[in-house]
């Protein structure tokens, strides 16, 4: 799945202070959430969700250039891992939180994700390099004013994650899957080289965005992940269809 797909590239896009924060919760009550055609991925016997802040920037179609107003923007999404009916892994979204109402609006009608308009913010508050502190706010619309507020420095040197691992399983995910009004399932590949993950220092976390999608978690994640930098190539979303 690390391969770039053999087909023509739709978008690109660089994500950017990333923060991966996951929570090991019962297999069964991952899978009670998915769609039929999609089944949890498993690490070590449990299931995860996961909660990502990032910065996306530079979104533009493929043949297109950036535009400042547009390109720039916030996104907070609850993650968990699936695979299809071929033994594919990739990533399930219960919601993509952002601040740019256009890029919601695009999500939605042409890629079935549930993105989520919101207030959201991101400062640096010291320090360069893997020393700066990010501070990172996120208020749903029509969640009255609960906040989810995530601040951390990404740590040491990144290194890229070891297969067999379970920083592995957690970010090497190169597809995504998604329903439409109908159920109808869709895949859609990306591409970027391997992240390169650091422990990263975490000094504020919430738990609030997995509230929101129906979980109940007891304490911070079991595992925190910070991300270097990647360029993101995107490919044409695809419906499957049922073997």
């Amino acid at each position: 799945m690390r391969q770039r797909p053999d087909e023509a590239v739709i978008g690109r896009q660089r994500w950017n202070r990333l923060l991966f924060g996951h929570w090991a919760v019962e297999p069964a009550a991952v899978q009670a959430t998915l769609p039929p055609g999609l089944h949890v991925d498993t690490f070590g016997g449990a299931a995860y969700v996961g909660v990502v802040p990032f910065r996306m920037e530079r979104v533009r179609p493929a043949l297109l250039p950036a535009v400042p107003w547009l390109s720039w923007f916030l996104e907070l999404n609850v993650r968990t891992y699936v695979h299809d009916a071929a033994g594919r892994p990739g990533v399930w979204f219960y919601s993509l939180d952002c601040n740019q109402p256009v890029a919601v609006a695009l999500a939605r009608t042409f890629f079935h994700l549930p993105y989520e308009h919101a207030t959201m913010r991101c400062t640096r508050t010291g320090g360069v390099g893997n020393a700066a502190t990010w501070d990172y706010t996120c208020v749903r619309r029509g969640a009255g004013d609960a906040a989810a507020r995530f601040a951390w420095s990404a740590g040491g040197a990144a290194t890229a994650a070891r297969p067999g691992t379970l920083e592995f399983f957690l970010v090497e995910r190169y597809l995504l899957f998604a329903a439409d009004a109908r159920r109808r399932l869709y895949a859609g590949r990306v591409h970027h080289e391997p992240y390169r993950i650091s422990r990263p220092d975490v000094t504020a976390w919430s738990a609030l965005p997995l509230a929101q999608a129906g979980f109940a978690v007891a304490g911070p994640p079991g595992s925190w992940l910070a991300a270097e930098a990647v360029d993101v190539r995107i490919f044409p979303l695809r419906q499957l269809h049922a073997r």
